[in-house]
């Protein structure tokens, strides 16, 4: 059983221990929220850009999940206004069976999105690999970022750490289960985010450079 300290000098110190834990747990979302202030948009105001990146959210029955299609419908319309060009799907296929980037990809065309403005990034395992690969090896500068709004202040944040300059549209859903359980990982998702900005670890798979984002862009010319 935890016993406080029995004298008043005791009892100051404690206090003063339990402050500076809840500083330190609330220093990463405090660096999210002051990198991506300023930079969060919708699909009607974000600035023209090249270049969309959708972060994958899950796949059921091999089809996108209900909160990556709200993304990849924002994705669609951005181009579909010209907003953008091109659409880079980031996402997991570290297994035969689960395939975000096609099912991503699938859904974009089924939407009026070409194929050949699509390029997928088979690595996308999380949001750091994602933002680094984008920039290491796709030659990614400047990128609208799609996903909801829980997630997008961490994936401007780490994006601008990794070299691309980012706009975020954090798309809406109806606050349900899945909702709140997203928006709780954040806060401990938000320790390894800022993790990942101080130490910049290279990502679960880096490999060599490629120039499906430059093909895109000149095909869409």
């Amino acid at each position: 059983m935890l016993r406080l300290p029995r004298t008043r000098t005791g009892r100051r110190r404690a206090v003063q221990v339990v402050m500076a834990l809840c500083v330190l747990a609330l220093l990463p979302s405090t660096w999210m929220f002051t990198t991506a202030d300023g930079r969060l948009r919708t699909t009607a105001d974000v600035p023209r850009t090249q270049v969309a990146m959708v972060f994958g959210a899950g796949l059921w029955q091999g089809e996108p999940s209900p909160y990556l299609a709200r993304r990849l419908d924002a994705a669609a319309e951005l181009y579909r206004s010209g907003r953008i060009e091109v659409v880079l799907v980031t996402g997991d296929n570290s297994r035969k069976e689960y395939d975000e980037p096609d099912a991503m990809r699938a859904y974009l065309t089924d939407h009026g999105v070409p194929d050949r403005h699509i390029v997928s990034d088979y690595a996308g395992f999380d949001t750091w690999d994602s933002c680094v690969r984008a920039k290491k090896i796709f030659g990614v500068d400047r990128a609208v970022l799609i996903s909801q709004g829980f997630h997008i202040r961490r994936a401007v944040a780490l994006c601008q750490e990794a070299g691309v300059t980012s706009y975020g549209v954090g798309v809406q859903d109806k606050h349900d289960e899945t909702w709140y359980y997203g928006a709780t990982r954040e806060l401990f998702a938000a320790g390894k985010a800022s993790l990942d900005a101080l130490f910049e670890p290279d990502p679960r798979f880096l490999g060599p450079e490629e120039p499906g984002v430059a093909r895109a862009l000149a095909s869409a010319r």
